[in-house]
């Protein structure tokens, strides 16, 4: 027990360091290092071992403060009313837990049996703090750290949706968000790049950045907007404000006084009606003009409220439902190798198990053993995690400032069990990935065969890894040939097998006998040849027949297909053994003829992907891109039309350039395929 809290001290110590940095960088500086995901990642840990450990909680704790210190060279306000942030949930199961954290505290509250919210978007820009005297904006501030904030004032005249004047003489101190309009981020970055500036990552950078500039002429030029959500405190009017008694009229009430108030707020009568709200904006925020990264819920009745109070930072009577995140943080608990259906070896992180982009992982790709060595991944290190689409996450950074000294260096072995054969692993040639010698063990055959039967290839419904397993454990099949000799009396007492299951497969088996070129090679498991390869060498040769007698110059000369795939695929077709079991397996086979690639507005164009694109998954890209005509490649040439650039972009981008081919960033790339 003892050792545990020794532990326990430490890894806070280090966190509390670790988080009052990113604070600085983040609130002080508007210089983020890190996603707003993997902060709030790093902080939720600190919160675990401090309820965990209390004796260990110290007063200046990042778990105890709000926003960031005040920068030196404003003029500081000190608020009249103490600033504070939202706690966080991140899913349906922690908001109802929020919600019955309410209703134990407010237990002898009838009211509070029968909730009722107000439910706002969560907008990804700067808080002010807004005071006004008999109607006539006075001041405004920044957060800051709760009790002290930067005087803007100045600065915040130039922002059009500020009313200099209410509608009413009324005293009133009230909350909100300036932010910058995505359009305006394009527009900005676009002069940076004239005038050979580096461009501003995202809006909500440039909005607090452009809040903190000296000359309010900056400011007017960068076209910040603003809405207005709380009212903080309410004096005497002339017409007899009172105070409203809910969320739902306070933001009204803003609205009538002159406010910019964000049209898409929400009453909701229960929580199940938060959480459709919070689906619905999920869906919609890509189409959103402002950056929002979750929904904000109130308890509507204003009595409530105040009777539920604050905690040392946050309201108890609000939450912040974040949208999934994208990028987290968790500890590597171990690095394995995976052995893939060609004989190629990839090193996996397993991992703490935590949740990503709506999903719990435990494991993350390490893609190989230079990339081990370049982020310096360790047995027992903290790390940052980044999911796009729905593939296996990426480990994106070594937060070593947390490490203990008991992390453990990794060594990538000379043999690997699962090779077979004696185990032997070796290098392949003129590539940093590592395969097995004999590729021709149980398991990688076991995977090969799944992969013949996926959708991408032959798309055999009902015979996914586990079934495949199965067959091969009770000798039925050890080669793809044998899918096809089948018979339902071989499957029938099966575990897990009944007479409607077994002829339902054999059914989806008979079904998949006729299938087109491109799918049929993305099935053979050819090394380098996936499903735009595949594609491209099926449209250029028309049958099968011709690729297996191309030469390696014929090969080079399709689109998208270089040298090292084009020995690959040489290589392949030579091989006797593939051969033979061509000759077998083309005996059940009816190859059908590539379907002409549609017509469209992008017929003849080539394009190429690099980095993430945040508003659609890459397969969808592909599939507009197809849709519409155009031609998809895996690799840049003097033949591509358009590289789309998304975040963090690889290689390609510098190859665009080499080649003088037109870079497109997602928003231009999404204009093109919505013509």
């Amino acid at each position: 027990m003892k050792d545990n809290l020794k532990e326990a001290k430490i890894r806070a110590k280090k966190l509390r360091e670790l988080i009052s940095y990113h604070i600085k960088k983040y609130h002080t500086e508007d210089s983020p290092e890190i996603s707003d995901e993997s902060y709030d990642s790093l902080v939720n840990e600190l919160v675990s071992i401090e309820e965990k450990y209390p004796e260990i909680v110290v007063s200046n704790s990042p778990t105890r403060r709000v926003g960031g210190e005040p920068l030196l060279f404003f003029e500081k306000i000190k608020h009249e009313i103490p600033q504070w942030s939202f706690d966080n949930v991140f899913d349906k199961d922690e908001l109802i837990e929020w919600e019955n954290k309410i209703k134990r505290y407010l237990y002898k509250d009838v009211k509070a049996q029968n909730l009722s919210y107000c439910s706002e978007h969560k907008i990804d820009g700067l808080k002010v703090i807004l005071t006004y005297k008999n109607g006539v904006f006075e001041s405004g501030a920044t957060r800051g750290d709760g009790v002290i904030g930067e005087n803007v004032t100045n600065n915040l005249k130039t922002i059009e949706s500020i009313p200099a004047k209410l509608s009413e003489k009324v005293d009133i101190i009230v909350s909100g968000e300036v932010w910058l309009p995505e359009e305006e981020l394009e527009r900005i970055n676009k002069e940076r790049i004239k005038n050979g500036e580096t461009v501003f990552a995202n809006a909500r950078n440039v909005a607090a950045g452009s809040l903190r500039q000296l000359d309010p002429k900056i400011v007017r030029n960068r076209n910040l907007n603003s809405f207005i959500y709380d009212i903080e405190k309410l004096g005497e009017s002339e017409e007899n404000t009172v105070f409203p008694k809910t969320q739902i009229e306070e933001l009204k009430l803003l609205n009538k006084l002159g406010f910019n108030v964000n049209p898409s707020f929400k009453f909701c009568s229960s929580i199940n009606e938060v959480i459709l709200y919070y689906n619905k904006s999920k869906g919609e925020r890509e189409k959103l003009p402002y950056g929002v990264d979750g929904v904000v819920v109130k308890v509507n009745d204003v009595n409530l409220q105040i009777n539920l109070g604050y905690t040392a930072k946050s309201p108890r009577f609000a939450v912040a439902f974040k949208f999934p995140a994208e990028q987290t943080t968790t500890v590597v608990e171990d690095i394995i190798l995976q052995v893939g259906r060609t004989g190629v070896i990839t090193p996996v992180a397993r991992l703490r198990p935590v949740k990503i982009a709506g999903s719990t992982v435990s494991r993350a790709t390490l893609h190989n053993e230079d990339e081990i060595k370049r982020l310096d991944v360790r047995i027992g290190d903290t790390v940052i995690l980044q999911k796009a689409g729905d593939v296996i996450p990426d480990v994106v950074r070594v937060l070593t400032e947390l490490r203990s000294g008991k992390e453990k260096m990794y060594s990538f072995p000379k043999k690997v069990l699962e090779c077979g054969g004696d185990g032997s692993i070796e290098k392949v040639p003129g590539q940093v990935a590592h395969r097995c010698v004999y590729p021709d063990s149980a398991v990688q055959q076991q995977r090969k065969l799944a992969h013949f039967a996926s959708k991408k290839a032959l798309n055999i419904d009902g015979l996914g890894g586990k079934i495949i397993e199965l067959l091969m454990e009770n000798n039925l099949i050890s080669s793809f040939e044998d899918i096809f000799t089948l018979k339902k009396g071989d499957l029938v007492n099966l575990e897990g097998f009944g007479d409607r299951s077994a002829q339902n497969l054999i059914e989806s088996i008979k079904m998949s006998k006729k299938v087109p070129l491109s799918k049929f090679l993305v099935g053979l498991s050819i090394p380098q040849v996936g499903e735009e390869t595949a594609e491209d060498l099926a449209h250029w040769f028309k049958n099968l027949n011709a690729i297996e007698s191309a030469k390696e110059s014929d090969l080079v000369s399709v689109e998208g297909v270089g040298e090292t795939v084009a020995k690959e695929v040489r290589e392949w077709f030579k091989d006797d053994k593939n051969k033979k079991m061509l000759q077998k397996l083309l005996k059940h086979i009816e190859i059908l003829p590539e379907k002409k690639q549609k017509e469209g507005v992008l017929s003849g164009k080539t394009f190429v992907l690099t980095g993430t694109l945040s508003s659609l998954s890459r397969n969808l890209a592909k599939s507009k891109i197809k849709s519409l005509g155009g031609n998809i490649s895996s690799s840049v040439s003097s033949n591509t039309d358009f590289v789309v650039a998304g975040e963090k972009p690889g290689n390609k981008l510098f190859k665009a350039k080499e080649f003088g081919v037109k870079v497109l960033s997602e928003e231009e790339f999404l204009k093109i395929i919505s013509m």
